[in-house]
């Protein structure tokens, strides 16, 4: 059987961590945004960098409290005012990362949560479903369909 590059198969990966809620995630706003950050494999256990959860706590404002997609100028005023002020460049950085996660859209110098299929744009149920779903679906519908093709041999 010849050898297959199996890192070229990657298309993409999805990391979902199942946590607890315990009552001391949810004492504040900051340790909330890190569990979830934590969840939804944005930083790692144990990673101490902060820059990752600030930029995705100022989405997380935008989008559900706010109801607006901010630029990266009002990105950085919030983060400056909750947390402490960020480098222009590694806010870049982050939100190129929450990007390519797909947590993340940009248009026209403005991001938002990836938009969901159905619901409101701003409702976050809605977010959690359509992320989910367009993160999960694509690998779901393979597996089954190379389950089919084992079932047949």
């Amino acid at each position: 059987m010849p050898a297959i590059n199996e890192a070229k198969l990657i298309q993409a990966e999805v990391k979902l961590r199942n946590l607890l809620v315990t009552k001391e995630v949810t004492e504040t706003r900051r340790s909330m945004v890190r569990w979830l950050a934590l969840s939804l494999g944005i930083i790692n256990p144990g990673e101490t960098r902060l820059s990752a959860i600030y930029v995705l706590d100022a989405m997380l404002y935008f989008q559900f409290q706010k109801k607006q997609d901010p630029n990266v100028e009002e990105l950085s005023e919030y983060i400056s005012k909750s947390w402490q002020p960020i480098n222009e460049k590694t806010l870049r950085y982050h939100l190129l990362q929450l990007k390519t996660s797909n947590i993340i859209v940009h248009s026209k110098g403005r991001y938002s949560m990836l938009f969901p299929e159905d619901g409101e744009k701003y409702d976050e149920s809605a977010w959690i479903r359509g992320y989910f779903e367009s993160e999960i679906s694509p690998i779901r519908e393979k597996i089954a369909s190379v389950i089919r093709e084992i079932k047949k041999r």
